[in-house]
């Protein structure tokens, strides 16, 4: 009897767990969006799964694509981590600071080097609260916002502009502004670090009347520290920024948004789907190399690599194709289906290297090394040229092309950190155009590679210019003066910013972007030691300075070289100019040393003798540059 007993109350115990089993499924059934997400999508963000035919009930319309755009340290990486925390993509205390910086170096900094993507679910609910409000597929794409990096994402609808409450607009905050404007990006100003106690939102706002025509009534207070006024962000992205334009029924095209390598996947691009449906298995092509490509692998950012076996229109991810090399995902390119003929997408733009550079090993039999890191971090970054040099004072190396001055810093940064690499680089300079009078023209990436050739005369000259915004303080009133130049792209080459910030006690900003060439009085300025050029120093410079910085450099050296047993000769040139010189003695040994008395023309003999070795030693002797030296110098001469 007991034992039939325990077997009802087992029968019992088993029914209630299929009961309980049923009405959750029946529950489900009557209720797929808890499939989807709610406000706080905690779904998702727990179990990290998406599936194709979830995507599939975010038509366009349903779809939000924006990016945030900020000025360095005002605060766009931690506002993105709140959203992710908001829509649960991320759990809050979980996710570590600044979730879309990948780099190091990005989080050192505070810039964004490589876009990244987040894919978010969200329920906008309005003042009642309604169990029914529609739910939304937002797409945050983390673009760098830098000259040397940003390009034209022409499928973002929108972008919010960040400003410091506190430091207001600032040179690159105008910078962003104008590119977004420029392409015709729906701007959502949020003023943020409202917690601080010298913000000043009201004056913000008067900044982003005054310079931009923005309502101050459209500007969102927001303290992405605190959370205070983030509830209002997502909801002004759906009311203000449109949805993405696309037609469902096309052959799939996408815009190419960034790219990096990974050893055991390959080359993993993030891409937007700007017409029809990608799926995995499908042929797609490259509209600037022609290369054809199937995809072996397509899902969401979500936070990370979420596979759902398709994009749809209007939606944002990442795609894997067997591309071996990130050369062959051009940032700004056009993917679409294969044997089929498109319209490729505005703001395709090749890499445009507007500043080269040197790179040698700190010790020269390092140089596999080098080469083995700068080829692993260019599987990474193929905006970079990279060919093989060789310099007389140096040894073997590399001439890099970069994007700009913050590119190349950033580069070397990466070498450092991320591979160990000890590095010299030469002195930095950028592209010159010199035309002959035969008519002929060249352009001279290494200044070393221009032959002084009495027989061919340089008719005309030209330079890369840029136009740089200056934001500095007034010391009249309570207000910044904004300045406008066109400058020498030279000229900025290294410490400008530094010095501007010396000059201003740190309160002034500055920004850059890309000029015209504009016609100059340029030569070549050549560094001989004891008659002999020093290839790695020689540089190109205005005319009128060149007496200047020829001296300067030449004065520096003599610090920096240490003393031989014979003299050397330190010469700065043009042509076959001398325009500045300096002697280095040489180190003298007491041949007398071991005379205690004796004749006095024993004396004479020796010295003599030694006299006469120095002479043979300087004319065969080679000068030795100490690489730590070379290194210090050319940071000290550049800035000339």
């Amino acid at each position: 009897m007991a034992g039939a007993a325990a077997l009802r109350r087992s029968a019992r115990r088993i029914s209630r767990h299929l009961a309980a089993a049923s009405s959750f499924s029946r529950s489900a059934l009557q209720q797929p969006e808890r499939l989807l997400s709610s406000q706080a999508s905690p779904e998702h963000g727990a179990r990290g799964a998406v599936s194709g035919s979830e995507l599939a009930l975010y038509p366009p319309e349903r779809v939000r694509n924006f990016s945030i755009i900020a000025h360095v340290d005002h605060g766009k990486s931690t506002l993105a981590d709140r959203l992710l925390e908001l829509t649960g993509t991320i759990q809050k205390g979980h996710g570590q600071p600044q979730y879309l910086d990948k780099l190091q170096v990005e989080r050192e900094r505070g810039i964004t080097v490589k876009a990244q993507t987040a894919t978010m679910f969200y329920r906008h609910t309005t003042a009642s609260q309604d169990s029914d409000a529609p739910r939304y597929l937002l797409n945050l794409i983390d673009t760098p916002g830098h000259v040397d990096f940003s390009y034209e994402v022409s499928s973002l609808p929108g972008c919010l502009l960040v400003v410091d409450a506190a430091q207001g607009v600032q040179a690159q905050t105008i910078a962003n502004f104008y590119l977004a404007f420029e392409s015709n990006l729906s701007i959502i100003p949020v003023i943020n670090k409202i917690d601080q106690p010298t913000a000043d939102p009201d004056n913000v706002k008067e900044q982003l009347k005054r310079l931009f025509d923005i309502d101050p009534s459209e500007a969102l207070l927001t303290s992405a520290k605190t959370g205070k006024g983030l509830e209002q962000v997502l909801p002004a992205v759906i009311d203000r920024i449109p949805s993405p334009p696309g037609k469902c029924d096309s052959p799939v095209r996408m815009l190419l948004l960034d790219s990096y390598y990974d050893e055991y996947k390959g080359v993993i691009c993030h891409v937007a789907v700007v017409d029809g449906a990608l799926r995995k298995g499908d042929k797609i092509a490259s509209a600037a190399t022609g290369r054809a490509y199937e995809v072996l692998d397509v899902g969401i950012m979500h936070p990370e690599l979420t596979p759902t076996g398709v994009l749809y229109t209007g939606q944002v991810g990442y795609v894997i194709s067997g591309m071996r090399s990130t050369k062959e995902a051009r940032i700004g390119d056009t993917l679409h289906q294969a044997k089929s003929t498109v319209e490729p997408l505005p703001g395709f733009k090749p890499a445009k290297h507007m500043v080269f550079s040197g790179l040698y090993p700190a010790d020269g039999s390092d140089f596999e090394a080098l080469s083995h890191a700068i080829e692993k971090l260019t599987c990474n970054d193929a905006s970079v040229s990279v060919t093989k040099e060789t310099s007389n004072a140096l040894g073997m190396g590399f001439r890099c092309g970069f994007l700009g001055l913050l590119h190349m810093d950033v580069f070397h940064q990466r070498l450092e950190q991320e591979y160990g690499a000890q590095v010299i680089s030469t002195i930095p300079t950028v592209p010159y155009i010199f035309e002959y009078g035969d008519g002929s023209k060249i352009q001279v990436e290494n200044p070393a590679a221009l032959a002084s050739n009495p027989g061919k005369r340089v008719a005309a000259c030209w330079e890369p210019t840029v136009i740089a915004t200056i934001i500095i303080p007034s010391m009249l009133v309570l207000q910044r003066a904004l300045l406008k130049y066109r400058l020498p792209l030279k000229e900025i080459i290294v410490d400008f910013y530094n010095e501007l910030k010396g000059i201003t006690s740190g309160y002034a900003t500055f920004d850059y972007e890309d000029s015209e060439y504009q016609q100059s009085d340029l030569v070549k300025l050549d560094i001989l030691l004891n008659g002999q050029p020093v290839d790695a120093m020689a540089t190109i410079v205005h005319n009128q300075k060149a007496q200047r910085v020829g001296k300067e450099l030449v004065e520096k050296l003599k610090k920096f070289i240490e003393r031989q047993m014979f003299e050397i000769t330190i010469q700065a040139a043009i042509g076959s100019k001398i325009i500045a010189r300096e002697t280095l003695s040489a180190m003298r040994k007491n041949v007398l040393a071991k005379c205690y008395g004796g004749d006095i023309t024993r004396k004479k003999k020796l010295l003599e003798k030694q006299k006469e070795g120095k002479k043979r030693m300087k004319r065969v002797g080679s000068v030795d540059i100490p690489q730590e030296a070379f290194h210090e110098l050319l940071k000290v001469s550049n800035s000339k």
